[in-house]
Protein backbone atom coordinates (compact mmCIF):
# COMPACT_ATOMS: atom_id res chain seq x y z
CA UNK A 1 0.00 0.00 0.00
CA UNK A 2 2.78 2.02 1.40
CA UNK A 3 4.59 1.79 -2.39
CA UNK A 4 0.89 2.37 -3.95
CA UNK A 5 0.63 5.80 -2.40
CA UNK A 6 4.55 6.58 -2.84
CA UNK A 7 4.32 5.70 -6.69
CA UNK A 8 0.53 7.88 -6.43
CA UNK A 9 2.50 11.03 -4.90
CA UNK A 10 5.31 11.03 -7.41
CA UNK A 11 2.49 11.38 -10.22
CA UNK A 12 1.35 13.73 -8.92
CA UNK A 13 4.45 15.59 -8.58
CA UNK A 14 5.28 15.36 -11.83
CA UNK A 15 1.58 16.56 -12.90
CA UNK A 16 2.34 19.80 -10.77
CA UNK A 17 5.56 20.27 -12.80
CA UNK A 18 5.88 23.03 -15.52
CA UNK A 19 5.65 21.37 -18.97
CA UNK A 20 9.16 22.38 -20.58
CA UNK A 21 8.63 24.98 -23.26
CA UNK A 22 8.96 24.59 -26.99
CA UNK A 23 12.69 26.69 -26.68
CA UNK A 24 13.70 24.10 -24.26
CA UNK A 25 12.40 21.03 -26.28
CA UNK A 26 13.77 21.92 -29.84
CA UNK A 27 17.20 20.94 -30.04
CA UNK A 28 16.06 17.31 -27.97
CA UNK A 29 16.50 15.44 -31.92
CA UNK A 30 19.32 17.56 -32.73
CA UNK A 31 21.57 17.27 -29.29
CA UNK A 32 22.19 13.23 -29.43
CA UNK A 33 23.64 14.33 -32.93
CA UNK A 34 25.71 17.31 -31.81
CA UNK A 35 26.04 16.71 -28.18
CA UNK A 36 24.95 19.73 -26.03
CA UNK A 37 28.69 21.36 -26.51
CA UNK A 38 28.01 21.11 -30.27
CA UNK A 39 24.70 22.76 -29.97
CA UNK A 40 26.29 25.27 -27.47
CA UNK A 41 28.74 26.09 -29.92
CA UNK A 42 26.36 26.84 -32.75
CA UNK A 43 24.21 29.22 -30.30
CA UNK A 44 27.13 31.02 -29.96
CA UNK A 45 28.59 31.13 -33.33
CA UNK A 46 27.61 34.29 -35.69
CA UNK A 47 27.11 32.94 -39.55
CA UNK A 48 26.60 35.02 -42.59
CA UNK A 49 24.59 33.81 -45.50
CA UNK A 50 25.33 36.16 -48.54
CA UNK A 51 22.50 35.32 -51.22
CA UNK A 52 19.06 34.25 -50.07
CA UNK A 53 17.52 32.37 -53.69
CA UNK A 54 16.73 28.96 -54.45
CA UNK A 55 19.96 27.70 -52.98
CA UNK A 56 20.85 30.66 -49.63
CA UNK A 57 17.42 30.56 -48.69
CA UNK A 58 17.12 27.10 -47.77
CA UNK A 59 21.03 26.86 -46.47
CA UNK A 60 19.42 29.60 -44.00
CA UNK A 61 16.59 27.58 -42.94
CA UNK A 62 18.52 24.65 -42.02
CA UNK A 63 20.97 26.84 -39.78
CA UNK A 64 17.83 28.38 -38.13
CA UNK A 65 17.02 25.18 -37.42
CA UNK A 66 20.07 24.15 -36.24
CA UNK A 67 20.36 27.05 -33.75
CA UNK A 68 22.91 29.26 -35.13
CA UNK A 69 23.04 32.20 -32.11
CA UNK A 70 23.56 35.18 -34.86
CA UNK A 71 22.65 35.14 -38.44
CA UNK A 72 23.12 37.73 -40.93
CA UNK A 73 21.70 37.34 -43.98
CA UNK A 74 22.64 39.65 -47.20
CA UNK A 75 20.41 39.97 -50.39
CA UNK A 76 19.06 42.94 -52.37
CA UNK A 77 16.87 41.24 -54.45
CA UNK A 78 12.72 41.43 -53.77
CA UNK A 79 10.60 38.20 -54.22
CA UNK A 80 9.74 37.49 -57.49
CA UNK A 81 6.73 35.45 -59.47
CA UNK A 82 9.46 33.70 -61.17
CA UNK A 83 11.20 32.42 -57.88
CA UNK A 84 8.04 30.32 -56.82
CA UNK A 85 9.17 27.58 -58.10
CA UNK A 86 11.88 26.79 -56.08
CA UNK A 87 12.80 29.55 -53.37
CA UNK A 88 11.92 29.02 -50.07
CA UNK A 89 10.93 33.19 -49.35
CA UNK A 90 8.80 33.08 -52.41
CA UNK A 91 4.99 32.89 -52.03
CA UNK A 92 1.91 35.00 -53.40
CA UNK A 93 1.97 36.63 -49.86
CA UNK A 94 5.38 37.75 -50.13
CA UNK A 95 5.72 38.98 -53.88
CA UNK A 96 7.80 42.38 -54.21
CA UNK A 97 8.94 42.21 -50.56
CA UNK A 98 12.73 41.97 -49.87
CA UNK A 99 14.43 38.27 -49.40
CA UNK A 100 16.34 39.18 -46.59
CA UNK A 101 13.24 40.44 -44.66
CA UNK A 102 11.15 37.86 -45.45
CA UNK A 103 13.86 35.28 -44.41
CA UNK A 104 14.78 37.30 -41.23
CA UNK A 105 10.90 36.65 -39.90
CA UNK A 106 11.38 33.19 -40.95
CA UNK A 107 14.07 32.77 -38.84
CA UNK A 108 12.58 34.42 -36.14
CA UNK A 109 9.48 32.19 -36.10
CA UNK A 110 11.69 29.08 -36.50
CA UNK A 111 14.09 29.92 -33.22
CA UNK A 112 12.74 33.07 -31.36
CA UNK A 113 16.36 32.97 -29.17
CA UNK A 114 18.95 33.62 -32.54
CA UNK A 115 19.51 37.31 -33.72
CA UNK A 116 18.80 37.94 -37.14
CA UNK A 117 20.37 40.73 -39.05
CA UNK A 118 18.90 41.20 -42.46
CA UNK A 119 20.56 43.48 -44.84
CA UNK A 120 18.85 44.42 -48.25
CA UNK A 121 21.88 45.20 -50.24
CA UNK A 122 24.32 43.44 -52.73
CA UNK A 123 27.86 42.21 -51.84
CA UNK A 124 29.84 44.11 -54.16
CA UNK A 125 32.84 46.54 -54.47
CA UNK A 126 30.75 49.27 -53.45
CA UNK A 127 29.07 47.74 -50.46
CA UNK A 128 31.96 45.25 -49.91
CA UNK A 129 33.88 47.99 -47.06
CA UNK A 130 30.86 48.29 -44.90
CA UNK A 131 31.20 44.71 -43.63
CA UNK A 132 32.83 43.42 -40.78
CA UNK A 133 34.16 39.80 -41.49
CA UNK A 134 35.89 39.52 -38.23
CA UNK A 135 31.99 39.63 -36.58
CA UNK A 136 31.55 36.35 -38.59
CA UNK A 137 32.43 33.11 -37.94
CA UNK A 138 31.42 31.45 -40.95
CA UNK A 139 30.40 32.90 -44.59
CA UNK A 140 27.87 31.05 -46.99
CA UNK A 141 28.25 32.23 -50.31
CA UNK A 142 24.90 31.75 -52.51
CA UNK A 143 25.38 35.29 -54.36
CA UNK A 144 24.78 34.30 -58.93
CA UNK A 145 27.97 36.64 -59.59
CA UNK A 146 31.15 36.04 -60.31
CA UNK A 147 32.74 38.86 -59.37
CA UNK A 148 30.79 39.31 -55.89
CA UNK A 149 31.67 35.90 -55.07
CA UNK A 150 35.68 36.30 -55.75
CA UNK A 151 35.43 39.42 -53.65
CA UNK A 152 33.48 37.14 -51.17
CA UNK A 153 35.62 34.74 -50.68
CA UNK A 154 39.06 37.21 -50.67
CA UNK A 155 37.59 38.90 -47.70
CA UNK A 156 36.32 36.49 -45.75
CA UNK A 157 39.64 34.35 -46.19
CA UNK A 158 41.82 37.47 -45.48
CA UNK A 159 40.09 37.63 -42.05
CA UNK A 160 40.97 34.12 -41.15
CA UNK A 161 37.00 33.62 -41.97
CA UNK A 162 35.80 30.01 -42.78
CA UNK A 163 33.57 30.10 -46.43
CA UNK A 164 31.80 27.77 -48.31
CA UNK A 165 30.48 28.72 -51.91
CA UNK A 166 27.62 27.23 -53.89
CA UNK A 167 28.41 26.72 -57.83
CA UNK A 168 25.88 26.74 -60.51
CA UNK A 169 22.53 25.00 -59.61
CA UNK A 170 20.82 25.95 -63.16
CA UNK A 171 19.84 23.69 -65.73
CA UNK A 172 20.03 20.54 -63.55
CA UNK A 173 17.64 17.54 -62.77
CA UNK A 174 19.82 15.03 -61.01
CA UNK A 175 20.70 16.70 -57.35
CA UNK A 176 22.08 13.40 -56.44
CA UNK A 177 25.00 14.61 -58.20
CA UNK A 178 25.22 17.31 -56.11
CA UNK A 179 28.34 16.87 -54.03
CA UNK A 180 31.65 19.32 -51.60
CA UNK A 181 35.33 19.28 -53.00
CA UNK A 182 37.78 21.53 -52.95
CA UNK A 183 37.17 24.10 -56.37
CA UNK A 184 39.91 22.73 -57.65
CA UNK A 185 39.47 19.48 -57.57
CA UNK A 186 35.96 20.40 -59.28
CA UNK A 187 34.78 19.20 -62.89
CA UNK A 188 31.58 19.62 -65.34
CA UNK A 189 30.56 23.13 -63.72
CA UNK A 190 31.07 25.82 -66.14
CA UNK A 191 30.90 28.28 -63.21
CA UNK A 192 33.26 26.12 -61.01
CA UNK A 193 35.36 26.36 -63.87
CA UNK A 194 35.75 29.94 -63.94
CA UNK A 195 35.87 30.46 -60.66
CA UNK A 196 39.09 28.00 -60.84
CA UNK A 197 40.85 30.69 -62.93
CA UNK A 198 39.81 33.64 -60.97
CA UNK A 199 40.69 32.34 -57.73
CA UNK A 200 44.17 30.79 -58.89
CA UNK A 201 44.93 34.49 -60.31
CA UNK A 202 43.86 35.53 -57.11
CA UNK A 203 46.18 33.55 -55.35
CA UNK A 204 43.76 31.39 -53.36
CA UNK A 205 44.71 27.67 -52.68
CA UNK A 206 41.82 26.35 -51.37
CA UNK A 207 38.04 26.72 -50.81
CA UNK A 208 35.20 24.76 -50.23
CA UNK A 209 32.40 24.50 -52.69
CA UNK A 210 29.21 22.45 -53.41
CA UNK A 211 29.19 21.63 -56.94
CA UNK A 212 27.19 19.47 -59.27
CA UNK A 213 28.49 16.75 -61.75
CA UNK A 214 25.75 16.74 -63.64
CA UNK A 215 26.08 17.99 -67.29
CA UNK A 216 24.10 21.29 -67.75
CA UNK A 217 21.45 20.75 -69.74
CA UNK A 218 20.50 22.59 -73.02
CA UNK A 219 17.07 23.99 -72.53
CA UNK A 220 16.90 27.17 -75.16
CA UNK A 221 15.90 29.77 -72.52
CA UNK A 222 17.67 33.03 -72.29
CA UNK A 223 17.97 32.61 -68.49
CA UNK A 224 19.12 29.57 -66.62
CA UNK A 225 16.23 27.39 -66.16
CA UNK A 226 16.13 25.99 -62.23
CA UNK A 227 13.92 22.89 -61.00
CA UNK A 228 12.23 22.89 -57.51
CA UNK A 229 14.04 19.89 -56.21
CA UNK A 230 18.50 20.93 -57.05
CA UNK A 231 18.95 24.45 -55.73
CA UNK A 232 17.46 23.55 -51.93
CA UNK A 233 19.80 20.41 -51.84
CA UNK A 234 22.86 22.90 -52.63
CA UNK A 235 21.59 24.66 -49.91
CA UNK A 236 21.35 22.26 -47.14
CA UNK A 237 24.72 20.36 -48.00
CA UNK A 238 26.30 24.48 -47.70
CA UNK A 239 24.51 24.43 -44.00
CA UNK A 240 25.65 20.97 -43.23
CA UNK A 241 29.34 21.60 -43.74
CA UNK A 242 28.47 24.77 -41.60
CA UNK A 243 27.10 22.82 -38.92
CA UNK A 244 29.44 20.18 -38.72
CA UNK A 245 31.83 22.28 -38.51
CA UNK A 246 31.24 25.03 -36.19
CA UNK A 247 29.23 22.06 -33.91
CA UNK A 248 32.89 20.26 -33.68
CA UNK A 249 31.93 17.09 -34.62
CA UNK A 250 33.06 17.06 -38.23
CA UNK A 251 35.75 14.91 -36.85
CA UNK A 252 35.48 11.00 -37.33
CA UNK A 253 33.21 11.58 -40.76
CA UNK A 254 34.98 10.79 -44.07
CA UNK A 255 37.41 13.56 -45.74
CA UNK A 256 35.26 14.83 -48.71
Amino acid sequence: MEQVQTEASKSGQMQEREPASAGQRQFLRTIPLLGEEGVARLRASHVAVFGLGGVGSFAAEALARAGVGTLTLVDADVVEATNLNRQLVALHSTLGMHKAEVMARRVADICPDTRVLPRTEFFDGGSAASFDFSRFDYVVDAIDSVESKVLLVLHAQAQGVSVVSSMGTGNKLDASALTVADIYETSVCPLARVMRRRLREQGVGSLRVVYSREVPRRTGSGAPASAPHVPPVAGMLLAGEVILDLSGVRQGLPEH
